[in-house]
């Protein structure tokens, strides 16, 4: 019986990292959909002083203070930029939209 539970919890472990990755790749499809439709308009340009996107000098310090900060900024907002940017998106999907600009730079 051991033995039988030990294969099946090396078969949960083994599809973990595929399920994690699955939901990594929705979590920045959902976060690129908020960018493009919002964020775009100053992250692509470096409109009143918003990092560019991919441009990694100018988020290298961003990133470095963390994601709770980075949060802080997209919830609040920061300089020109208002509020959720803007925008009404919920909690999960601005930190999407956060996420998948730190993923464009790494």
């Amino acid at each position: 019986m051991l033995k039988t539970l030990s294969i099946a919890a090396l078969s949960v472990a083994a599809l973990l990292p595929t399920l994690s990755m699955a939901s990594d790749a929705g979590t920045l499809q959902q976060g690129e959909k908020l960018y493009k439709s919002a964020c775009v308009a100053c992250h692509s340009t470096g409109a009143a002083n918003a990092p560019k996107l991919g441009n990694k000098a100018a988020w290298e310090p961003i990133i470095a203070q963390g994601m709770d900060q980075m949060m802080n900024v997209a919830t609040h907002g920061k300089g020109a930029m208002p509020a959720r940017g803007g925008t009404k998106a919920d909690d999960a999907t601005l930190r999407a939209a956060v996420e998948y600009m730190v993923s464009r730079v790494k």
